[in-house]
């Protein structure tokens, strides 16, 4: 029987770059975000230094979703060379771009040949799970095999998340204003957590070098009870990622102090997608892990 064709798809908010994806020969639909009444699409006409340059000039930026139409036209257009498309869209609790794609692939263009994954990633998870993906084509897997995989391992990863700053969080009404002042006066760097649906809350540190110490304890923690703990297998079972926004030096900095923490694992490093900068600003540094796919 002919193996069938996938083309995998997902959308910037993974941080796979339009020339990052050429090389590995998937697609990435660009993220809308409306920048002083003007839309921009991420990395077609709208870098990351631009973002900056906006954010910091206190521009008035908002997230937005991709058009039913760019993904109909994506999917058409991947259709006419493959027989089959796996999208991996951002975490639906964090968007609706999945939610709307989930939609469309139920059209009867599409039934059947679509699969939208809905495994509430984002970012450097997301990235990984586009690598999975990639994998368990070139194994054979079809659209549907690879869609339930991913799916079924959609808990094996967390992101924890440092701010430098909780002016973005106040200015996208996600903490009240006298949260974020009387964070600010105590100099105040929360910890957020992405698991699964959303961001949330996971822990407030006075200091940047306190924030980093609970970011590597919780990763710990993370790998001891969720991913097997630390025994032989474990630097080959557990991926580690780094991720920030902004500041790349830093990023550099941080990730040798995670290598040190955490010696002989393998470890990623790319900044963090800019629907997740634009909510909690530049200056920021994650850690995340995620568990090797497990076939069953």
């Amino acid at each position: 029987m002919k193996l069938k064709k996938i083309a995998i798809m997902t959308d910037s908010n993974s941080g796979i770059t339009q020339k990052e994806a050429a090389g590995l020969g998937i697609s990435v639909l660009p993220m809308p975000f409306m920048i002083n009444d003007t839309t921009y699409f991420e990395d077609i006409n709208l870098t990351q230094e631009h973002f900056y340059e906006f954010l910091e000039n206190d521009a008035v930026v908002s997230t937005s979703q991709p058009s039913p139409d760019s993904l109909i036209h994506m999917f058409h257009k991947l259709l006419a060379e493959y027989d089959e498309v796996v999208h991996i869209p951002m975490s639906s609790g964090l968007s609706g771009s999945c939610q709307t794609a989930c939609m469309l692939a139920q059209e009867p263009e599409f039934a059947g040949k679509v699969f939208v994954v809905n495994n509430q990633r984002i970012s450097v998870t997301q990235t990984q799970s586009v690598l999975d993906a990639m994998e368990l084509a070139k194994k054979g897997y079809d659209g549907a095999q690879i869609k339930k995989i991913l799916e079924e391992d959609k808990f094996n990863s967390s992101i924890y998340i440092m701010l430098d700053t909780l002016f973005y969080l106040k200015k996208g009404g996600r903490i009240t204003p006298a949260a974020a002042a009387l964070g600010t006066l105590l100099k105040l760097k929360p910890v957020l957590q992405i698991q699964g649906e959303k961001l949330d809350a996971f822990a407030k540190a006075r200091t940047k070098s306190a924030g980093k110490s609970m970011m590597l304890q919780a990763i710990r923690n993370d790998i001891e009870n969720r991913f097997g703990g630390f025994d032989d297998g474990a630097k080959e079972r557990v991926m580690l990622h780094i991720a920030y926004t902004k500041d790349k030096k830093e990023a550099e900095l941080w990730k040798q102090e995670v290598m040190e923490a955490f010696p002989g694992f393998r470890l990623m490093m790319a900044p963090l997608s800019l629907s997740v900068a634009c909510h909690i600003g530049p200056g920021a540094l994650a850690l995340a892990c995620t568990q090797d796919l497990v076939v069953r």
